[in-house]
């Protein structure tokens, strides 16, 4: 079903097709989603493809904090992700029955391997070389989002609420959006007043790392895993006094501070189960602290990502967050899947026509941008 923009939102009158591709911190795949804006936004199609095995195998492994990257394997990574993302590009249009030439442009958020805005010398570097894209598939190509937030001030991320307000905010209700991918982040759209959002912690990130070395599972189908041990509470206690949980936003993270080296400093002799099942809580406890904190109002909470397909995470979000109503972006006309892809595709579409792309009270620049490098063909 289409999805209505809000009252408050900027009218979505752009016509033509976008093409959105996301590749988030878990690295589980490639989201396409093909956008259509005019009169309402509709998804007229999404679906995952997965990473190359070895490519995949190469992000998890340089995208830790202690990995040290030459020079040629950037220079390698960076074209072989762009590689990788114009054959999705091109496989979803096949698979949607669309030609190329149909296709306004295409926006690519790349594949994150460093996240450091608040360093000496800021940055954020998404990999997949746009000119590769463009190149192979003959569509322009919207990338590099991030890094004009960045050199304004601003935290680069979340990018994602100026769109979610675009689509799901109402004016009857104070809401808000929460992307479960490898890190989490909310975007609170108040009734009245400024939209901000900031990322919460991690989600699915170490969950799946956690669940791949021990389980030799990518991800944790239906929390089972999760539900055969119990929430170890000394271990929460000790996560949860990670000193970057309690700073205010605007703030961000990424899987290069969140990720196994992180956790192994953490543990004891807990259960690989009782591991698994609290850092879920882990996930709930630090979005639920967050949502009550910024926004002790909130009376919606909309997830989307891969963490709404896990039972036992939804569950204890609205088991510690009582008296908000916690439900799929779905039920709302928007694949939680490809909300992401979709924010994108949007993105790209407000770099065309000129208009900035990030919320400063969302990031923290100091002032509206215009985002990305638009690579024509």
């Amino acid at each position: 079903m289409p999805v209505q923009a809000s009252a408050n939102a900027p009218a979505v009158t752009d016509g033509g097709l976008f093409l959105g591709l996301m590749s988030g911190t878990s690295a589980d795949g490639i989201d396409a989603a093909l956008v259509r804006f005019e009169p309402t936004l509709r998804v007229l199609f999404g679906r995952t493809y997965p990473l190359p095995v070895a490519l995949r195998d190469d992000v998890l492994r340089l995208s830790q904090a202690e990995a040290r990257l030459s020079l040629d394997e950037v220079g390698r990574l960076d074209t072989r992700l762009g590689q990788a993302f114009a054959a999705v590009a091109q496989q979803a249009l096949a698979d949607a029955g669309v030609a190329p030439g149909d296709v306004t442009a295409i926006g690519s958020h790349g594949q994150t391997l460093r996240h450091d805005p608040t360093g000496a010398a800021p940055f954020s570097q998404q990999f997949g070389d746009a000119s590769v894209i463009a190149e192979r598939t003959g569509i322009t190509t919207v990338a590099d989002f991030r890094r004009r937030d960045v050199a304004a001030g601003g935290q680069g991320a979340p990018l994602m609420p100026a769109f979610h307000a675009a689509v799901l905010r109402d004016p009857a209700e104070d809401r808000a959006v929460l992307n479960l991918g490898g890190i989490a982040n909310l975007s609170l759209m108040p009734r009245a007043g400024d939209v901000r959002g900031f990322d919460t912690g991690p989600a699915n990130g170490l969950m799946d790392a956690w669940c791949l070395e021990h389980r030799s599972q990518p991800y944790d189908r239906d929390a089972a895993f999760a539900r055969e041990g119990r929430v170890d509470e000394a271990l929460l206690a000790t996560l949860l006094a990670e000193p970057w949980f309690a700073l205010p936003p605007p703030k961000s993270t990424g899987r290069d501070q969140f990720q196994l080296q992180w956790l192994r400093a953490r543990l004891g002799t807990q259960s690989p189960a009782d591991v698994q099942a609290t850092l879920c809580e882990l996930t709930a406890a630090t979005v639920a602290d967050a949502l009550r904190r910024e926004m002790p109002a909130c009376a919606r909470l909309l997830a989307c990502g891969g963490g709404v397909h896990n039972p036992l995470l939804m569950q204890r979000l609205a088991a510690r967050l009582p008296g908000v109503a916690v439900e799929s972006t779905a039920a709302h006309g928007l694949d939680p899947d490809f909300v992401e892809a979709a924010g994108f595709a949007w993105l790209a579409r407000e770099t065309l026509a000129g208009r900035p792309g990030n919320l400063p009270a969302v990031t923290g620049a100091r002032g509206p941008r215009v985002l990305g490098a638009i690579h024509r063909v």
